[in-house]
């Protein structure tokens, strides 16, 4: 019986099928995991974590990003969710503020562990709520203008960013100060107002006590200090009889100064003792209910922070699409249907134009240095980099994959850019999983992927005895045991490192197994027998890496459908072997296998020309059409020009024929007119040529401005000083430029109308000092003036003729002869200022300057005044300097009539009457 019993006990229990399954099938998954895991550093996706790091908001998304955490999705409705947040967030005119979002995941589970907060904990806390906050009403206000920024909002759904304990925190504490209100409880606020009159009580005993030591000569000054948490005084050694009864808390290091607490003092410090310790015990009851507020809210605020760090990395995944100039990829159907997502067509897998990230960014604008800390600003929103070009480097490739294409085999040179190609394919479908933008062309369309594993690199393991062939083959075999039917797998140089026949035969059998086991299979080799196992089944596809027979380089672009040569003779004669060498291996070659060495050699070149000839058919027509395009574009210019310029001239010929009749008219009519005439004959000239100006005036030229009708006064015989930059005096250059010179012409009439007038006072001349032309008058000659006139820039002309036409004559002051032409100046006649009103433009402030500048500024402000108007000059009511200053300044300019001093309703103010 026991040995029946113990028979019993040592049978091994069947596990049950349902069990077995179970235990199969966690192998299975934590298996796929791990190689997942190897392949995501083989394919470096954590460099591409790094590279996206810099484009994060926060502290928390920045060391997320380092240690690649960033989320990839489970299933394609997941990628489809990521892909629509990264939209939505690069359709934003500007990313949102995170400013003021902290990591507190720490603070919350320490609050959680029991542990008391501190203030800057708990304000930390209260400043994430609050942003957080700001943040989901920032993307609820947008949201409201479009529906493309929705996704962005469906982050925050589900979210409670307690309010109500934001608002406890603010009513305890004021953070900006890091301090506990006294509104945070009754008994605190009690505390403190007892303790504050028990200080003012000590503070006012050792004032009277100090200064009677003082007075006793028992100090030099009065001191009144704190020791040992308690409040003294300060006295002399010697005099320490002067507090019977006190206590010596300290001594000074020389030992001159005892610091005493007088007798009357000691119940006093008593009290404050008790009742800061009172006031510090509330404080701490005041922070542990807020503690424990934060800690009943913990799964409320790691689930906020969780969202926060989805949203920016939503935002970073935008920025980092615009830096790259990624554009959005496709899911297609890609071997597996009713998933929602959208038939590629012809391709399951059309990438064009597409270059590896991390190659990328040494082409691109350079990245913020990666070791300074987030703050809320540093997302790089970068539009400089947003191009429809693709950049030079890394030459973009095209992957183009068929829906019934199973296996794609790679062939090429070594360094022709195999393994580029093949991680480029890996890297593009895990950052479709995770949703980010595509360097590449178009719309690239690619299918979702549930494993991407890769056996790239060596794989030799002294510790487990493995070869380099041995490391491979174990990475397969654990790849093919989890493989599914929407797997893609990577194997470069498959069946390498062992005889030749028998690595063909072991590829082969492999890649048959695969072909019927995973959506997408790429795989390189050197052996040019995987290449026809296209010709038997077409779930088989070749491509080829280019190679050029002129360079002896490599182009690093794919040949869909052709077959590559490894073309190891070409690169060791171009690296210099022995010719005799590479010779003799061409002939082994000949004699190994000559039928399929030629043969591939002519359909690669074959393909290679046609690409060629195709190529510079292309380029020929579009240059034939450029040269055709820009021969029309000059005929018609020149044809434009030439009538425009027929037109401008017949113009020209008209106005001047026009103006020289006005001219000798007034000539003629002046020689006979008498002074009292002169009104008369300036408006009668006046009238005539305002009628050509209008006739011909350009209206698209700008208006003379109020700051340029500056106020001039001439008098006949004296010299009058303007201030008027070089670049103002130019000679006038009689070049005609299509209508532009037309105005230019008629503006001559406004120079003539200033001639006429100074022909009655004088010619002026120009002469250069300092940088500053200074215009003076002189007596003249009729002829000679306006000649002098005619070769200045009208510009100038016309401000100083428009200044001494305003004066002489609308102002009604009528010229009877040249005597009463020099006195009209001296002319008292009152002047109607208007409504006295200051505005902003009427109005100079001098209020913290220093004189000099004052005196510059003010200067400058009576300088662009206009004729008759009024400025307010403010001065303030300081040291009275720049006041003195301005109103001497206006007591000897010659533009100023008076000025008032400041009023009772008007402090600091100075008005002046500008003529």
């Amino acid at each position: 019986m026991e040995l029946c019993n113990l028979f019993f006990l040592t049978l091994p229990i069947k596990p049950s099928l349902s069990n077995l399954k179970t235990r199969c099938s966690a192998h299975r998954l934590k298996l796929a995991e791990s190689l997942q895991d190897e392949t995501l550093k083989i394919l470096e996706w954590p460099s591409v974590c790094n590279q996206l790091s810099a484009f994060t908001s926060t502290a928390m998304g920045f060391s997320a990003a380092r240690d690649a955490l960033l989320p990839i999705g489970r299933t394609p409705e997941e990628s489809r969710r990521l892909l629509d947040q990264t939209s939505a967030a690069f359709a934003l005119r500007l990313p949102p503020d995170f400013s003021g979002i902290e990591d507190v995941s720490e603070i919350v589970q320490s609050s959680a562990a029991g542990q008391l907060l501190s203030i800057r904990e708990i304000c930390a806390v209260k400043r994430t709520l609050r942003s957080a906050r700001d943040l989901f009403q920032h993307l609820t206000k947008i949201s409201q203008q479009s529906e493309r920024y929705y996704p962005l909002l469906e982050i925050f759904q589900n979210c409670h960013f307690l309010t109500e304990l934001e608002k406890k925190i603010e009513f305890c504490i004021d953070c900006k100060f890091s301090t506990i209100l006294d509104r945070a409880s009754e008994d605190l606020e009690i505390i403190r107002s007892e303790r504050k009159e028990n200080m003012e009580s000590l503070d006012s005993l050792l004032k009277e006590v100090s200064n009677k030591i003082f007075l006793a000569g028992g100090i030099d000054r009065p001191l009144v200090t704190k020791r040992r948490s308690r409040m003294c005084v300060g006295i002399r050694a010697s005099h320490k009889a002067l507090l019977p009864g006190g206590v010596v808390l300290n001594v000074s290091s020389s030992g001159a100064t005892y610091f005493m607490e007088p007798k009357e003092a000691v119940d006093l410090n008593n009290m404050e003792v008790r009742l800061l310790n009172a006031e510090r015990a509330e404080e701490q009851v005041i922070l542990g209910l807020l503690s424990s507020e934060i800690a009943q809210s913990e799964s409320e605020i790691k689930y906020l922070l969780d969202r926060v760090l989805e949203a920016d990395f939503a935002i970073a995944r935008a920025a980092h699409a615009r830096w790259m100039n990624g554009v959005c990829p496709v899911l297609s159907s890609g071997g597996y249907k009713n998933i929602g997502l959208s038939d590629s067509g012809s391709l399951s897998i059309d990438i064009e134009g597409i270059q590896h990230p991390l190659l990328l960014e040494a082409s691109l604008k350079s990245l913020s240095d990666p070791t300074t800390s987030k703050t809320s600003n540093s997302v790089i929103w970068c539009e400089a980099n947003l191009s429809s070009d693709p950049l030079p480097f890394p030459v973009p490739i095209d992957i183009k994959v068929k829906p019934e294409t199973r296996v794609v085999v790679i062939s090429g040179p070594n360094t022709g850019g195999k393994t580029a190609s093949m991680k480029t394919l890996g890297l593009a479908s895990v950052m479709l999983k995770a949703g980010m933008y595509l360097p590449a062309r178009n719309h690239p369309t690619l299918p979702w992927f549930d494993f991407i594993l890769a056996d790239i690199g060596d794989h030799q393991s002294l510790e487990q005895s493995l070869s380099t062939f041995s490391g491979h083959l174990t990475r397969i075999r654990k790849m093919l045991e989890v493989t599914t039917k929407q797997s893609l797998i990577l194997i470069d140089e498959i069946g390498s490192g062992t005889d030749p026949s028998e690595g063909v035969a072991l590829s082969t059998s492999i890649l048959e197994y695969l072909k019927d086991r995973v959506n997408v299979a790429v795989i390189t080799t050197h052996y040019a027998d995987l290449s026809l196992l296209k010709k038997k089944d077409p779930q088989y596809e070749n491509a080829a890496m280019e190679f050029s027979l002129e360079t002896l380089q490599p182009t690093y672009k794919i040949l869909w459908g052709s077959t590559g040569e490894s073309n190891a003779l070409s690169i060791a004669k171009s690296i210099g072997f022995d010719e005799k060498i590479v010779e003799r291996a061409q002939t082994w070659v000949k004699k190994l296998m000559p039928d399929k060495a030629e043969k591939r050699r002519g359909l690669l070149f074959q393909s290679l020309m046609e690409e060629k000839n195709r190529l510079e058919v292309q380029a020929n027509r579009a240059a034939h059409i450029y040269s055709n395009t820009m021969n029309l574009y000059h005929e018609r210019e020149e044809a434009l020009k030439a009538k425009e310029t027929q037109n401008v001239q017949r113009e020209v010929i008209a106005v001047k024929s026009q103006l020289q009749k006005i001219v000798d008219d007034f000539e003629a009519k002046v020689r006979t007119a008498s002074i009292d005439q002169l009104n008369a004959l300036l408006k009668e000239s006046e009238s005539a040529i305002s009628s050509i100006i209008e006739a011909h005036s350009y209206t698209e030229e700008s208006s003379v401005t109020e700051a340029e009708k500056s106020f001039l006064t001439l008098k006949p015989g004296s010299k009058s000083s303007v201030r008027v930059n070089l670049s103002d005096i130019r000679l006038f250059r009689v070049e005609i430029q299509f209508r532009k010179k037309i105005h230019d012409q008629t503006l001559k009439s406004s120079i003539l109308m200033f001639v006429f007038t100074l022909t009655f006072c004088g010619g002026y001349q120009l002469p250069e000092q300092n940088g500053k032309t200074k215009l003076e008058t002189r007596k003249c000659e009729n002829q000679e003036a306006i000649k002098m006139l005619l070769q200045c820039k009208n510009k100038a002309a016309f401000h100083l003729y428009r200044a001494f036409y305003n004066f002489y004559v609308s102002n009604g002051r009528r010229v009877n002869s040249l005597k009463n032409l020099s006195e009209a100046t001296d002319d008292s006649k009152e002047v109607s200022y208007g409504l006295v009103l200051q505005t902003s433009k009427n109005t100079v402030d001098l209020r913290g300057m220093r004189v000099e500048e004052a005196s510059h500024n003010l200067n400058l402000a009576i300088s662009i005044t206009g004729s008759n108007s009024v400025l307010f000059i403010i001065h303030g009511m300081g040291t009275g300097v720049v006041k003195e200053s301005a109103q001497q300044i206006l007591r000897k300019h010659p533009r100023v009539v008076k000025f008032e001093q400041e009023s009772p309703t008007n402090y600091g103010c100075t008005v002046a009457y500008i003529k």
